[in-house]
């Protein structure tokens, strides 16, 4: 240490450099989750992430000019997560949603009254198998309840004649099922009500895909034209969204294709412009909020670090005003802490 430094007063006092000070986290002045996660984000480590993670999302919702995408990867739903997923587009802090497949499969399970349950950890994989129950991590879901999913699914697409379709446009439809035959909440009526378009870009790799590949079978045997999907359409769809927007936000559970695919369509505005010369447009996420166990690896996670993010065009840096903020933790704990506490924020 240099002690003409330390003599004349040139360290620093924290408060010097504008640095924020951390403060104990008091639980005897937490009354509500915000209370909980704004003393959460005075501290250090996952806790303060939570806290930081609540003030980008908080910030993305009460955003007018931003257009707010929620990305889904994991098991969510089937881990009892949806009815955190319908409180968010209840509350208009969702615009669109991007998911793997088996995160609606399993959600639309619930949607319709059936049930998940406890994996007893006395029971064997083989036990499991022969009695017609499919292990997610601790979570069973019954092969039952995927096979009445695809009986909905097939009536749902017997309705249709020649359309061409995508996944927002199947899950519409789903959701228009659940409006009319069930009473209770789910995550692709609440899409429906709200005009929430959900978007599954993997949407051959899932339950409800191969739903629709066996009532092409279906409609082959019985002399009818098979259905034709275009994925392509999901795409133009969702960039249409994102060209007419303001500013664009983006709300991560895990990462995948989900992620990557709500990321790249700013970089295919781009390139449009680029090398098509015109019709596109320059956009990169002016919010993003990731919750994921897994720490963010240079170039891992299916759709980059943020601060990747910032060097592909994806993502505003901080200098530029962009916020982003990522949560090192199970998304069934963190992501409902965080939820509740911007609710609370919003007076919900």
């Amino acid at each position: 240490m240099d002690e003409n430094k330390r003599k004349h007063g040139k360290l620093g006092t924290g408060f010097s450099d504008k640095l924020q000070p951390l403060e104990a986290l008091d639980l005897s002045k937490v009354k509500s989750a915000d209370d909980l996660v704004r003393g959460m984000g005075k501290c250090a480590f996952g806790a303060r992430n939570v806290g930081e993670a609540a003030d980008v999302l908080e910030a993305m919702v009460k955003d007018k000019s931003c257009y707010k995408v929620l990305t889904l990867s994991g098991a969510m739903t089937v881990a009892k997560m949806g009815l955190v997923i319908c409180d968010m587009i209840d509350n208009g802090m969702v615009d669109a949603v991007i998911s793997t497949g088996a995160l609606m499969a399993h959600g639309f399970v619930e949607s319709v009254g059936m049930r998940h349950f406890k994996f007893d950890w006395g029971m064997q994989d083989e036990e499991l198998y022969e009695k017609g129950y499919d292990r997610v991590y601790d979570t069973l879901e019954l092969e039952k309840n995927l096979d009445d999913v695809e009986t909905i699914v097939n009536e749902v697409l017997g309705k249709v004649d020649s359309e061409v379709l995508c996944s927002h446009r199947i899950n519409r439809m789903l959701g228009e099922y659940l409006v009319k035959k069930t009473k209770g909440r789910g995550v692709l009526r609440s899409a429906c009500e709200r005009n929430v378009p959900v978007y599954v870009p993997a949407f051959t790799d899932s339950e409800i895909g191969l739903d629709m590949a066996l009532h092409n079978v279906r409609r082959k045997e019985a002399g009818r034209p098979q259905l034709a999907f275009n994925p392509f359409l999901d795409l133009e769809d969702f960039a249409g969204h994102i060209r007419a927007a303001k500013k664009i936000g983006i709300f991560t559970i895990g990462g995948g294709v989900p992620r990557n695919w709500a990321q790249q369509a700013a970089c295919y505005l781009d390139l449009i412009n680029s090398r098509i010369g015109h019709g596109g447009d320059f956009k990169r996420y002016n919010y993003a909020v990731r919750i994921c166990p897994e720490p963010a690896h240079w170039g891992g996670m299916s759709g980059c670090t943020y601060s990747e993010g910032v060097s592909w065009g994806k993502i505003v840096p901080k200098s530029e005003g962009g916020m982003y903020a990522e949560v090192f933790d199970d998304a069934t704990i963190a992501w409902p802490l965080v939820v509740k506490a911007v609710l609370e924020r919003m007076g919900k």
